[in-house]
Parts: structure tokens; C-alpha cells; sequence
């Protein structure tokens, strides 16, 4: 039997479904499609695509090496630490990005709490491209986080506690079991992730500054090029804007029957 929606529903979706739809058309059918090629052609433009690129892949492997352990030991929490852990998992999440960016300068940069300290053993963050990966990392590992930790609450752990009767280790019945069932969701939260980190800006402005070719991303560059060419920074958009899209799209779970 077909699920129905009242229509007042239906309008107010369809209000809302505009209202998100509408700008994205707005800003692409104003790209200037046939002098694309020649606008990304430029240094700026291939630059910061590259260090985009490179710093989304290091980020993202960070968010899984991070993120994962985090969301399993989360998922095993209790009580008032349940509560704890997830203020301290998902509030990088919700942060304004500037803020995001301000506490780690103050904490990591070179006369901040914990990069001082490094600062005396020769190692410098904020600033470089490094500022950029942990930046993008900080913002978007929540991501990944939340959407795993929701799914081990949900899976069936009968098939753990049988692999461990049987004799199974902790680390193999991780590895061979409760990763195979959460495989959808850490595409999910690792597709969501890079979508985020892809498009990070006020944290790494704020900690990374905006150096071409080291620290200044894709939406940096965009922020830049729209004060001195508008068809510049349309193209790099509409850039940032697939590049979002293929990573969303791999959230879609394409193939699955939908419930009757």
C-alpha cells in the first residue's frame, strides 16, 4: 500500500524543495559554460583545485583512521558519558566555521596551548597545508562519526557474540564482522565527510590563512576571485558544486527496493 502525505505537506515540501534548488540553478545558469575551460586553465585556479583535492583525500583518510574508533567506542557508552561523548563528538559540527578555525589557532598555532610546545621541537601547523588537512578534519570527522555510531546502535550484535563463542578476537570480530555490516554507513559518513571538508572555509581561513598554492583552497579562491572576476569564480563553483555531488550521490543507496 502506497504511503500518502497531506497536501499540505506536499506544498510545504515543495516551498522548501525551491528554496534549496533554486539558488543552484541560479548560480549555474549564469556560468559562463564556454570560456569554462580557459577560466580553470589559469595558475590560481589549478592550484587551488589540486591542493583541494589532495587536502579533501588527507582529510578524509583522517576522519576513517579517527572517526571510526571514535564512533565504536561512542556506540559502547553508558549512561551520562553517552551524553558526553556525543557534546564532544558532533559540537565541531555546529560551530560556526570562524570559531572552529579560532580554537584551533589558539590551541595549535604557534603560541597557542598545544603548538607552542611543538613550536620548541621545530614543528609548525598553523599556516601550512598541514593547518588545512587538520582544519578539514576537525569540521567534517562529525559527520562520519554521527553516521556510524548511529548504525553499530542498530545493527544486530548476535553475529558478534556468536564470532567471539566461537573464539574469535576482539580485532577479528571487528575486522571480519561488525565492519562488513557497517559498510553502507561508513560510506555514508566518509562521502559526507569529504563533501564537507571539500568545502570547508572559515576555519581554514582562520587558521590556515590564504596562501596560493599551500593553504588557499577551492572556496577561498572562489571568495577571492568573485571581487575581481565574477566568471572566475562561477566556474570554480560550479566546480565545487559537482565535486559535491558525485560525494552526496555516493549516500544514495541506488539499486535498494523501495518499501511497497
Amino acid at each position: 500500500m502506497t504511503r500518502t502525505v497531506p497536501r499540505w505537506i506536499g506544498a510545504l515540501a515543495v516551498v522548501g524543495g525551491l528554496l534549496m534548488a533554486v539558488p543552484l540553478l541560479g548560480l549555474l545558469v549564469r556560468v559562463p559554460w564556454l570560456r569554462v575551460p580557459g577560466l580553470l586553465a589559469s595558475r590560481a585556479a589549478l592550484d587551488a583545485l589540486g591542493l583541494s583535492l589532495r587536502t579533501c583525500l588527507a582529510s578524509t583518510a583522517l576522519c576513517l583512521v579517527l572517526g571510526l574508533p571514535v564512533a565504536l567506542v561512542l556506540s559502547r557508552l553508558r549512561g551520562r558519558w553517552v551524553a558526553v561523548g556525543r557534546v564532544i563528538a558532533t559540537v565541531p559540527m555546529v560551530l560556526p566555521p570562524v570559531v572552529a578555525g579560532l580554537a584551533l589557532l589558539v590551541t595549535l598555532g604557534r603560541r597557542g596551548l598545544v603548538g607552542q610546545v611543538l613550536s620548541m621541537g621545530g614543528i609548525e601547523i598553523g599556516f601550512t597545508t598541514m593547518a588545512v588537512v587538520v582544519s578539514q578534519t576537525f569540521v567534517a570527522m562529525p559527520f562520519l562519526v554521527v553516521a556510524v555510531e548511529g548504525a553499530l546502535r542498530s545493527i544486530d550484535s548476535d553475529a558478534e557474540l556468536m564470532a567471539a563463542t566461537l573464539g574469535a578476537g576482539p580485532s577479528r570480530v571487528l575486522w571480519q564482522v561488525t565492519v562488513p555490516a557497517l559498510r553502507p554507513a561508513i560510506v555514508s559518513g566518509a562521502s559526507l565527510a569529504a563533501a564537507r571538508a571539500l568545502g570547508e572555509f572559515g576555519a581554514t581561513i582562520t587558521f590556515a590563512g590564504s596562501l596560493q598554492g599551500t593553504t588557499r583552497t577551492l572556496p577561498l579562491e572562489i571568495y577571492l576571485q568573485r571581487e575581481v572576476d565574477t566568471d572566475t569564480s562561477l566556474a570554480l563553483a560550479a566546480v565545487l558544486i559537482a565535486l559535491a555531488t558525485v560525494l552526496v550521490l555516493a549516500t544514495t543507496p541506488f539499486g535498494r527496493r523501495a518499501p511497497a
